[in-house]
């Protein structure tokens, strides 16, 4: 069936050419005019979304086809874009850029497959007539990506702009919606991985305001709204419910950490654990004295490394962690949450108590020691996945491992692609507890979130066998 679907992709010709930043600003602007934005976001990435997702106030979704595959792409568009609101899809990276010299998986391929117009930003940091030559090979270099309109990002001046903008105009006849200065003070501001988390930033609200100030005074709103309804009509898959029709009578609890020290998880995943039964919760690391009651649990990544001193401090929390493990709580852990089991991590020359379940220490590196998409075989067994099982994942991290003691605990996972570890295996694994550097998503990886309820079901019978059992002993004594 098909349906109006108002969409647009944000490309640009490479990485950091302010992308996020407009696509925020744009979010931004029209939520305060009233209209409905659904953000999505091209590729492996939490901080671009947790932005957008702020600034559009509705959750940010991730569109990557080497994570997920074409057609879960494909169906969660499907289920996440309304015909009522307007889809702003960012892209990442140059507009053709992919895992593969052929392009595959880049954002022209996104925008093909979910038939979006696209919208270019383009750096004219000391460039002028060159723009136009990029922009015209963009456009001959695949005639199939519909190439709407650009914004210029970076203009020295008014002149600066008026001969980008006709260069453009007379050599690539499309229309510019915009054209954005040089600012010293834009309002997210860089790390070594991309933007700040808003987890982090101190004036959340400060910055999304100035980020639509920046869409309302240089960007030509009506002339977007415009390209994004002329997108022509979405053709519906057969999308199966994700969630189930009515919430079992006792689901299994699922513990999520989520504070300012672990803050990357995809909303898919959290909606996939529902699914299959299970209710999650959010617990913090930093502000509460101890684990709750939890049927498992799950912790994503994030920066634990600027938090380090605040997980070291809640002494509490992390030996309610500890002993939660010990007696076989099912915990699956993706990066950040990986170093947080671990015994300790180093920061420059400070020393951080981690919370000591995992015999692994980590130190933080000024260069990227993982970074990128994976593909891990699963050789081993370990308590959420079938052996065999193949994960297309990724990873992004300067945490390196300084000491492991191999006889306490085995690695599960082959590395096909990527880091990992050590090259060639990820996965660690004692007891209950599945600890690796490569995330996840749930639509691409289904066995996840079927492996972690099923885990949490099975920890929870058997304690509530031993509660039965202890309970008659109890009586017997009497």
């Amino acid at each position: 069936m098909s349906r109006p679907c108002p969409r647009l992709v944000i490309g640009a010709l490479r990485g950091s050419a302010g992308k996020t930043t407009l696509c925020a600003a744009l979010a931004a602007a029209l939520y305060k005019r009233g209209v409905t934005v659904i953000p999505f976001k091209k590729g492996p990435d939490y901080i671009d979304a947790a932005w957008l997702a702020m600034a559009a106030s509705n959750p940010c979704y991730n569109l990557d086809t080497f994570m997920m595959g074409r057609t879960q792409v494909a169906r969660s568009f499907s289920r996440h874009a309304p015909s009522d609101a307007i889809s702003l899809i960012e892209g990442n990276r140059g507009l053709y850029d992919g895992s593969s010299p052929e392009g595959e998986h880049s954002s022209a391929e996104l925008a093909k497959l979910i038939k979006a117009p696209v919208v270019l930003v383009i750096d004219c940091d000391k460039v002028t007539r060159t723009a136009a030559a990029m922009v015209l090979g963009c456009q001959r270099f695949d005639p199939e990506v519909d190439i709407r309109g650009l914004i210029l990002n970076r203009v020295a001046g008014t002149r600066h702009a008026a001969v980008v903008r006709r260069s453009l105009e007379d050599h690539c006849g499309i229309p510019v919606f915009g054209t954005v200065p040089r600012m010293a003070d834009i309002p997210f501001s860089e790390r070594h991985l991309g933007l700040i988390p808003p987890q982090e930033h101190d004036q959340i609200l400060q910055a999304l305001q100035m980020a639509a100030d920046i869409a309302g005074n240089y960007l030509d709103m009506e002339g977007l709204i415009q390209v994004a309804q002329s997108a022509p009509p979405w053709e519906d898959l057969l999308v199966p419910d994700v969630l189930p029709a009515d919430e079992p009578a006792d689901p299994v609890t699922i513990g999520v950490i989520r504070d300012r020290a672990f803050q990357f998880y995809y909303p898919e995943n959290i909606e996939a654990l529902a699914a299959e039964g299970a209710r999650a919760i959010e617990v913090s690391a930093i502000s509460e004295e101890k684990l709750p009651s939890v049927d498992a649990l799950y912790i994503g990544g994030g920066f634990p490394e600027t938090q380090a001193g605040l997980l070291a401090d809640n002494k509490a929390f992390r030996s309610s962690l500890r002993d939660a493990a010990e007696h076989g709580l099912p915990i699956y852990a993706e990066c950040g949450g990986l170093m947080f089991l671990g015994e300790s991590l180093t920061v420059g020359d400070k020393y951080y108590p981690m919370v000591g379940f995992l015999a692994i220490s980590f130190g933080m590196e000024k260069r990227p020691q993982g970074h990128g998409y994976t593909v891990l075989h699963v050789e081993e067994e370990n308590p959420f996945y079938p052996v065999g099982t193949e994960i297309n994942g990724h990873e992004f991290h300067y945490s390196r491992i300084l000491s492991r003691k191999e006889d306490e605990g085995h690695l599960a996972f082959r590395v096909k692609r990527g880091i990992g570890m050590d090259g060639k295996r990820d996965g660690l694994c004692r007891k209950n507890v599945l600890a690796t550097f490569t995330h996840v998503h749930a639509l691409g990886t289904r066995e996840w979130a079927e492996g972690l309820v099923g885990r949490a079901r099975r920890f929870r019978a058997g304690r509530k066998d031993y509660a039965s059992l202890k309970s008659g002993q109890q009586a017997n004594q009497q």
